[in-house]
């Protein structure tokens, strides 16, 4: 039976549940679902044993590592990485015998992102652009652009630029020389000038 996904390849032993939109250029590895309605931007890269969805909003060009599941209310922006066996919450007091699917709460991942392997985002939570969450994090807060995190639960311990390297305290990168401000306390962006 031929794929409805023009340009996209979805291993033999994927499901893919309809309806559904997968971008151009996007591959899925062994043994993942991607539920209905959900949104998956062009040259995406899906691990094996994720599932997605439903109902989930994934940009252009994300990386999504092995056994990572992307429940209802994630949304992720372009460019955003998921270090393998990341997890996401939707609830924040689930119990078996309650369903709680009415108090799914909306978490954001901004663009260019990276969340390390075995990191908990709490839901409800908004990842800042180009931040980096450490492998192992636990997520609670909001997170800022820029910002390093890590620990249980994570607190930022330095910021990284656009290219993925730890600033120092020029705020210059070390990969690309492009500089950055700190505005305010917590607060990081790119100089413009």
């Amino acid at each position: 039976m031929a794929s409805p996904h023009d340009n996209v390849f979805i291993h033999e032993s994927c499901y893919v549940d309809e309806p559904c939109s997968i971008g151009a250029g996007t591959k899925i590895w062994h043994f993942s679902h991607v539920l209905q309605n959900c949104l998956i931007g062009r040259q995406c890269s899906i691990g094996q044993n994720v599932m997605i969805g439903p109902d989930v909003l994934i940009g252009d060009r994300c990386k999504i590592q092995n056994n990572v599941s992307i429940y209802k209310g994630v949304e992720l922006e372009d460019d955003v990485f998921c270090g393998p066996s990341a997890v996401f919450t939707n609830v924040n007091n689930p119990r078996a015998e309650i369903e709680r699917k009415d108090e799914f709460r909306h978490t954001i991942v901004r663009r260019g992102a990276t969340i390390g392997a075995n990191a908990t985002i709490v839901c409800g939570h908004e990842l800042g652009g180009y931040c980096f969450i450490a492998a192992g994090a636990v997520v609670t807060a909001n997170v800022p652009d820029f910002a390093l995190m890590a620990g249980v639960p994570a607190r930022r311990i330095g910021w990284m630029s656009r290219a993925g390297a730890r600033l120092g305290p020029d705020f210059v990168c070390p990969i690309d020389g492009s500089r950055y401000l700190e505005t305010a306390h917590d607060t990081l962006v790119a100089d413009a000038g």
